[in-house]
């Protein structure tokens, strides 16, 4: 169903997959979007190892979410900072590519839970993020991609 990769020798495990799913704060959500344009957006995300999925928080209306109501099916795509061979000046970077399907949680609990771990790859200022969450949860979904094809790869910018 998902194509393979095809420079299977720049293929990242699925353990270099989720390490770059984790520690990375940032990617594009891409939908589809008006008329089946594709519609892409930044976002922050976080991974949950135990289930496996990945959250991300928006605002309770927008193109993001009238696309998501007409199509669950989404790709996302993050990378790392990469780095620099000794005396090259190429990057190396690592970047993943989820494909799955968007689940809508109105859940204030889980809104409240994830958000709070979300923010903490951020910040560690407990009392700026409950502030925040107390401000602005009412007001905020959660987005949850319950992966079906994860894929990663060494890219080496030459």
């Amino acid at each position: 169903m998902f194509r393979e990769l095809i420079r299977q020798n720049k293929k990242l495990s699925m353990e270099e997959c989720v390490q770059v799913l984790k520690t990375e704060t940032r990617g594009v959500l891409s939908v589809i979007g008006d008329n089946d344009y594709p519609y892409g957006m930044p976002m922050n995300h976080w991974y949950n190892e135990e289930d496996q999925k990945l959250y991300f928080h928006c605002g309770k209306i927008g193109h993001r979410l009238d696309a998501l109501k007409k199509n669950d099916k989404v790709s996302f795509c993050t990378y790392d900072k990469g780095y620099q061979k000794e005396g090259q000046w190429p990057f190396n970077v690592k970047s993943v590519i989820v494909f799955g399907r968007m689940e809508i949680v109105e859940d204030l609990e889980s809104i409240v839970d994830i958000t709070t771990k979300l923010s903490h790859k951020f910040t560690q200022d407990d009392e700026y993020i409950r502030e925040e969450i107390q401000k602005y949860g009412s007001k905020t979904l959660l987005l949850k991609l319950t992966p079906e094809h994860i894929c990663g790869k060494l890219v080496e910018e030459s």
